[in-house]
């Protein structure tokens, strides 16, 4: 007789790629990306086209210099944007929002209106006005506030993000148009994540504008926070991801015995993509495509069954709302392929877990990459000016920047071999190093474009070297002409570490300006000289932060220690040590968040955090009481059924003793993982002891989480000894290596 378990092996393996109607030229090969790349985007390519000159121009006006968004923009804009939505099969419209939940929420309307027509006939008309594309208003009672007001307060607003272009998003009969839009509350306070990203876009544009001008870049108008965004996921067979209870609540595996076959022949990584997710690539590319997401690597990661994807570089705003929807599409898309789509950080033990590389920079409106080294003596000073910014805001604030990536998915992989540990620190390279501390030391500095590799071959050149290698150990690393924030979780919205870490660069800007000023005001005339001095000060200053070493190694935790480095090894610490106000006091000074909004943030991320561990710890006692308890005990009675006949039998002794030896690990496995439950329920009741959230968090990171650790443990040593026709979830080796 067949087990769910058998049917799920057998649905995998026959299953083929799904292939989905992509357009095609006449000569039937499909057509190039460019013929149909943001065919559902209503870009500012399509609006010059539809919108009077001066009412265009008037909106360039706002986006670029943030001049007043007038009624009679907003009005033009809605009727151009219904005409085109309506043209392309849309019925609804909806107000596309990221509320502190870490998905997005919308709230579909009709573009339908009453028309009264004679004798008092009604008739239904398309119609969407400035006021419905300006503004809306979900209920706000349900989403998370952290305590910014009561629950009877439903009241919120949405309200359009013009600078984020609205979009189509095409469903199984129809299409909705989708306006990203930032979301307050009745009193003004942000519910979201988009939000305070747009204030902190606007203090760092703000301070770094300020800052060129005194470095001699006069004509710079605004600087703009760049972004790019590498994806790591897991794909698994929807089947399989049916029959495990911890996978469809918590997104990850709460036991489960690595495979004897995982990552170790490292051949996953880079290798041929798998015929049925390579359908499902092309299919999430095309769908990326239409929504203007310059998508452009899809590639197999370290672990089997995870990959990734990644963008071109793109204004950070943009970027994030194109990651958030990316997110979506992906999940929506693996469901069409019989795939599951997992974010979670850890979804298997033992194994890489995913992270969201965000690499980020700063630009000129004059399209100079503010991190990249130039071609003459004033462009490189500039560039390490911005290195030392970079340097001074992950030193002065790398509390928040740690709190910014924190969170009960990404605790599991933080610290782990293959991500960053909690530690934050600065590589910047051997060159790189070099430089700056021949700044320190008062030698002349070799310019870094001049820095070259030689290949050791003759006939070859001299190779410009990137001026930096990769540091994978390294959560905060210069890779040439960003810096690569590689501690961000998968799961995450990156408008979180992105907004702090803006908030952190405009903070060094503001403060590297006033002491700028100040030396040029006592030296009239010797700019570089004071730049110089400046520079030579911060980057003694930070000096503590850059570490070119292992991050993963025992070594550097003992040296980050006696550096001062703060070793933040959970999120309850965390949130403990950001709640100082000496280490958030810059979110509010910057403009980013207001003192209550920052104070709903750290409630916010507790309540998660309380939340997401309760689940994961109630679904593992579930998953244990009612299919691995169940099966160790008819594994149990199966062969102490066979103990029992082989001693009637008067049979080997020396395989009676075997047998029974065994008998005693199976007894001994079960009766561990029983009394590891109860101890995992008693753990949990004493981190309820107390009415104290914080307490209660940290009860759970450092009680209940040990305890889970334990009950998987004994988990994993019972599935070993468990006949696998009786074992009645989906294994490693079925999840990840049956495709």
């Amino acid at each position: 007789m067949s087990t769910p378990r058998d049917e799920a092996r057998l649905a995998v393996v026959s299953r083929q790629p799904r292939s989905f109607d992509v357009p095609r030229l006449a000569d039937g090969h499909r057509a190039p990306v460019s013929s149909f790349f943001g065919r559902h985007v209503l870009d500012l390519i399509k609006l010059r086209e539809r919108m009077p000159r001066e009412t265009f121009n008037a909106l360039i006006s706002t986006l670029r210099h943030g001049s007043p968004l007038t009624k009679d923009i907003a009005e033009t804009v809605a009727s151009v944007a219904k005409e085109w939505a309506v043209a392309h099969g849309a019925t609804h419209f909806t107000h596309w929002f990221q509320p502190m939940t870490g998905l997005t929420a919308e709230k579909h309307d009709s573009f339908i209106d009453l028309n009264v027509q004679t004798m008092g006939e009604l008739r239904v008309i398309e119609k969407f006005s400035g006021s419905q594309l300006w503004q809306s208003e979900p209920d706000a009672s349900s989403f998370p506030s952290g305590g910014m007001r009561s629950t009877f307060e439903a009241r919120g607003y949405t309200a359009w993000d013009p600078s984020s272009p609205m979009f189509l998003v095409e469903s199984a009969n129809g299409r909705t148009l989708c306006i990203p839009s930032a979301y307050i509350s009745y009193h003004g306070h942000s519910l979201d994540h988009k939000t305070p990203l747009l204030r902190s876009i606007e203090s760092i544009s703000k301070h770094s504008v300020a800052f060129l001008k005194l470095l001699g870049d006069v004509d710079v108008k605004q600087v703009i926070a760049t972004l790019g965004v590498e994806q790591e996921y897991f794909l698994v067979d929807r089947t399989h991801n049916a029959l495990r209870a911890d996978l469809m609540l918590s997104e990850r595996t709460l036991v489960g015995a690595i495979s004897p076959r995982h990552q170790q022949f490292e051949d996953h990584y880079f290798g041929t993509i798998p015929p049925r997710v390579i359908a499902f690539m092309e299919e999430m590319e095309f769908e990326l495509y239409r929504l203007g997401i310059p998508v452009r690597t899809r590639h197999n990661e370290v672990a089997p069954m995870q990959f990734e994807m990644a963008p071109v570089f793109e204004d950070v705003n943009l970027g994030i709302d194109h990651n958030v929807l990316a997110m979506d599409v992906a999940r929506r898309v693996a469901l069409r392929h019989d795939f599951v789509c997992l974010f979670h950080e850890k979804p298997f033990a033992g194994i890489n877990g995913s992270g969201k590389h965000c690499n980020w920079s700063m630009m000129t409106d004059r399209g100079e990459n503010l991190l990249e080294p130039g071609k003459t003596p004033h462009q490189n000073l500039r560039f390490l000016a911005f290195i030392a910014v970079c340097l001074k805001a992950v030193h002065d604030h790398a509390v928040a920047l740690r709190w910014s990536v924190s969170g009960a998915n990404n605790d599991l992989r933080l610290g782990a071999n293959e991500a960053p540990p909690a530690i934050l620190s600065v590589f910047v390279g051997q060159q790189l190093t070099e430089v700056l501390e021949r700044m320190i030391a008062g030698e002349a500095a070799k310019d870094p474009e001049h820095f070259v590799l030689e290949s050791g071959v003759a006939k070859l050149p001299a190779l410009a070297k990137d001026n930096t290698d990769r540091n994978r150990t390294s959560p905060f690393a210069f890779t040439g002409n960003k810096f690569e924030f590689r501690a961000v979780g998968s799961s995450a919205n990156c408008a979180v570490p992105m907004s702090i870490l803006n908030a952190a660069a405009s903070t060094a800007l503001a403060e590297m300006t006033a002491r700028l000023k100040k030396k040029l005001d006592a030296k009239p005339g010797h700019r570089d000289q004071c730049v110089a001095e400046l520079l030579r000060e911060v980057f003694q200053e930070t000096a503590a932060v850059r570490f070119e070493g292992n991050g993963y190694s025992e070594e550097w935790k003992q040296e980050a220690a006696r550096r001062g480095l703060p070793n933040l090894v959970d999120t309850p610490a965390a949130l403990a040590a950001v709640r100082e106000p000496a280490n958030h006091r810059f979110l509010v000074d910057s403009g980013t968040f207001s003192e209550l909004e920052v104070e709903s943030r750290f409630n916010v991320a507790m309540e998660r955090y309380l939340k997401q561990v309760e689940l994961e710890a109630e679904t593992l006692i579930e998953v244990v009481s009612t299919q691995v308890i169940p099966a160790g005990e008819r594994q149990l009675a199966l062969t102490g059924s066979a103990v029992q006949a082989m001693a009637g039998l008067g049979g080997n002794a020396k395989a009676a003793r075997a047998s029974d030896t065994r008998l005693q690990q199976i007894a001994e496995a079960l009766s561990r993982v029983i009394e590891g439950v109860n101890e995992l329920r008693a753990a949990l009741t004493e981190a309820h002891g107390t009415h104290d959230e914080a307490k209660v968090c940290e009860a759970l990171g450092r009680k209940v989480r040990p305890k889970m650790d334990d009950v998987r443990g004994a988990a994993d040593r019972l599935e070993m000894l468990v006949d696998d026709a009786l074992w009645p979830l989906p294994k490693y080796r079925e999840m990840l290596f049956v495709k």
